[in-house]
């Protein structure tokens, strides 16, 4: 069987890139405050993920048959990342996109 989680983990990230370079053309990507965004998400998700998906009190469990059974580390599913990855980025371009054209108060820009 496919591992539909695994399927929609890659192709997630795929389709929000694809929407930036087809559809949204912020730019966002191209910027280091993008990449250093996605650096400070990553490491508040990583203990939590890996506190969640912990194998002596799993709070979260994933069907075996549906991931790659990559873990890591602390036996986070790589998935979890593709994910991640995905909807961090989406929020970020819809914010970049719908934001006001004048930058509104307060905004560096």
């Amino acid at each position: 069987m496919a591992a539909e989680y695994t399927v929609a983990a890659v192709a997630a990230p795929v389709a929000v890139v694809a929407l930036e370079f087809v559809v949204l053309r912020t730019g966002l990507l191209r910027t280091a405050r993008y990449w250093i965004t996605v650096a400070i998400s990553l490491a508040f998700m990583v203990p939590v993920d890996g506190w969640l998906t912990r194998p002596d009190a799993t709070v979260v469990h994933y069907a075996e048959d549906q991931i790659s059974g990559i873990r890591v580390p602390w036996h986070i599913p790589v998935e979890d990342y593709g994910f991640g990855l995905a909807l961090i980025t989406l929020t970020l371009l819809l914010w970049q996109r719908l934001r006001p054209a004048d930058g509104g108060e307060g905004r560096d820009g």
